[in-house]
């Protein structure tokens, strides 16, 4: 294997990790309204991501670090050519880490419901947003873009915005949403759980169809027989996942929606390999792992730092899910001028 796949898988299980974490991070901020009916069920709600949300963001800047140095080309004609989408993601992402932020700033009694309520809209529309343009996006490199000879973008914002790209965003707006309600079930106690876990049925009746769609269509592109076992794994994980939460299961239910984006992810990029952005125009204009790389050089400097800083960087971020992984319930918010309850020792 070349420094050039091993850097294809490594960005390939970066974005896929972004996926699974921030997609249910994205979830969570979808279904704030839906399962919190009260200020103190909103605080419980957005606790479950508090600790880790920013960690979880940490994986798209080194996914795209990564592209930048391993596949400058590709890095060149991709954010050139879905400029605006990326741009209108970064926009939604600023408002969402300021919403987040920036709602329990603000201690008048007259204007705390009505400022609460804006940025909790900010927050709702602001994960729908990144979640369904994410799967536009993907899609599109997945199906490929209109690239000339010198591999520039020759077509528009529209031209993303084909059916199989918007099938691919839709995909991931509902699957994100499934995943969230789960996470929600899994680290909640009381009513918000209750209404996360009668979420997930109608959520995966979304879901399935959708995701079913979308890789039966993503097999018409270049399938194989891997990429058919892949697809295969990808449905009964996302079913296994969906039983295993309405029997009470929520770890189990949750490692099946997350196993589900995995397969689902590595189905995309075992599909657009050897490619990284095919064009429409012309298959001769295509950009490889070969023709977008960076020097050997550059991929065996790249290859030491991420021996040696990966898994420092997996393990810092698994104690925090490990140090912040219990339940959470109404009686951990604390009412105004009221400490919050000491957290037990047991588990989640």
């Amino acid at each position: 294997m070349h420094l050039t796949d091993i850097w294809f898988l490594l960005i390939a299980v970066l974005w896929t990790g972004y996926l699974v974490l921030e997609g249910f991070d994205f979830g969570v901020g979808m279904l704030l309204q839906a399962v919190a009916k009260d200020p103190v069920d909103r605080q419980v709600t957005l606790r479950t991501i508090g600790p880790v949300w920013d960690g979880n963001e940490v994986w798209l800047l080194v996914a795209g670090g990564a592209t930048f140095a391993a596949f400058p080309f590709w890095y060149a004609s991709l954010f050139s050519g879905f400029y605006l989408a990326l741009l209108v993601i970064l926009v939604a992402l600023i408002v969402r880490g300021i919403a987040l932020e920036y709602r329990n700033k603000l201690h008048d009694p007259q204007k705390h419901a009505a400022w609460h309520r804006r940025w909790d809209l900010a927050i709702v529309i602001s994960s729908a947003v990144p979640a369904l343009l994410w799967g536009v996006a993907l899609a599109n490199i997945v199906r490929g873009v209109p690239l000339d000879a010198e591999h520039n973008f020759t077509g528009n914002f529209f031209t993303l915005l084909n059916p199989y790209a918007l099938l691919g965003g839709l995909t991931t707006l509902a699957l994100f949403a499934l995943h969230g309600a789960i996470f929600i079930a899994l680290k909640t106690h009381g009513p918000v759980r209750d209404r996360a876990r009668a979420l997930v049925l109608p959520l995966a009746g979304l879901a399935v169809p959708l995701a079913a769609a979308f890789l039966l269509w993503t097999q018409t592109y270049d399938g194989s027989w891997i990429t058919w076992v892949l697809a295969v794994l990808a449905a009964g994980s996302l079913i296994t996942g969906v039983a295993a939460s309405r029997m009470g299961r929520d770890g189990l239910g949750f490692l099946g929606t997350a196993a589900t984006i995995v397969f689902a992810s590595a189905t995309l990029f075992v599909t657009l390999y050897p490619n990284v952005l095919p064009s429409t125009t012309d298959p001769a204009f295509s950009l490889t792992t070969t023709n977008a790389s960076s020097t050997h050089y550059t991929l065996t400097i790249m290859t030491w730092v991420a021996v040696v800083f990966t898994p420092i960087v997996l393990l810092y971020q698994s104690y925090t899910y490990w140090v912040f992984r219990r339940r959470l319930t109404r009686d951990d918010i604390p009412q105004r001028g009221t400490p919050a309850r000491p957290a037990p020792a047991e588990t989640a």
